[in-house]
């Protein structure tokens, strides 16, 4: 009789405490079913990329990047190789100087168009990559290219120099109109006569352009992390659909990220939209 009301006092104690416990992300798999932080890390075992989809603002994401990047660093090593939509392809002389120590923080920073949450959330993925000697790849299109899109197509970007599509994805880009990333776009709220044909295009060279970069950068044996917003993965299209399209063999995790006011169970509408998915609650606190 005294053990057993140990055992429920103490069952009790553990129920109480779970009921009261306030986590601030919970992660879900495809299913919408919670898993544990250690078995999608198990899972980026067999991965060739991981797509990691944030949300610019929400500081976990940015610090489970940096968690994950640290765990894909003890598995693999050298073999870890960075990206980042927040850097651009014409930049990436700047950044393989800086991660070499050929030039100082303050050049780099100076120069390389920073993102104006760089200091709270990505400079400690830079760091990190420079400390442990990591390749990072400047994977996004210049944003003057996604203007000149936005305006005349993709057929301007024809009219480039040779020098200047080096940082682009080969001519002509391919293009599905009909994936929902970019047919959604063609009725966005609020946009009005501003969405013509070609705003999805210049969201469709961005994907292009970072998945180019990404297949540039990765070799059989290595695995490549890659940071960008949730919406260039989401539902595996964006960034995933351009990489299997170039290589259909790829094994490529994805990783999303949503708020919720109630984060204990994940919205239907929020499942199958990536392999695991980060639910935040939403009144976290934003980076900027």
């Amino acid at each position: 009789m005294k053990n057993f009301l140990i055992l429920s006092t103490l069952s009790l104690f553990l129920f109480s405490s779970f009921k009261s416990d306030k986590p601030a992300y919970l992660l879900y798999n495809k299913d919408g079913k919670p898993v544990k932080y250690e078995k999608m890390l198990k899972q980026m075992e067999d991965a060739d990329i991981v797509l990691f989809g944030e949300l610019h603002d929400n500081p976990i994401s940015h610090w489970l990047q940096l968690e994950i990047t640290k765990d894909l660093y003890k598995q693999n090593g050298k073999n870890l190789v960075l990206g980042a939509e927040m850097f651009e392809s014409d930049n990436q002389v700047i950044m393989d100087e800086y991660l070499s120590g050929k030039i100082s923080n303050r050049n780099f920073e100076d120069e390389i168009r920073l993102w104006p949450n760089y200091e709270t959330d990505y400079k400690p993925l830079v760091e990190f990559a420079k400390d442990s000697g990591l390749y990072f790849v400047a994977t996004n299109v210049p944003r003057r290219y996604a203007s000149l899109v936005n305006s005349k197509g993709f057929e301007g970007l024809e009219e480039l120099s040779d020098e200047a599509k080096a940082f682009l994805p080969p001519l002509p880009v391919v293009y599905d109109s009909t994936l929902n990333c970019y047919a959604s776009m063609m009725n966005m709220e609020g946009m009005g006569s501003h969405v013509t044909a070609n705003f999805p295009k210049a969201q469709a060279i961005k994907d292009a352009t970072m998945a180019h970069f990404i297949l540039k950068n990765w070799e059989p044996g290595k695995v490549l992390l890659h940071y960008h917003g949730a919406y260039h993965s989401q539902n595996y299209e964006s960034i995933y659909w351009y990489l299997k399209h170039e290589k259909p063999e790829l094994k490529i995790l994805t990783i999303h990220s949503v708020t919720q006011d109630d984060i204990s169970e994940l919205k239907e509408k929020n499942t199958v939209a990536a392999d695991f998915t980060i639910c935040v609650d939403e009144d976290m606190t934003r980076t900027r």
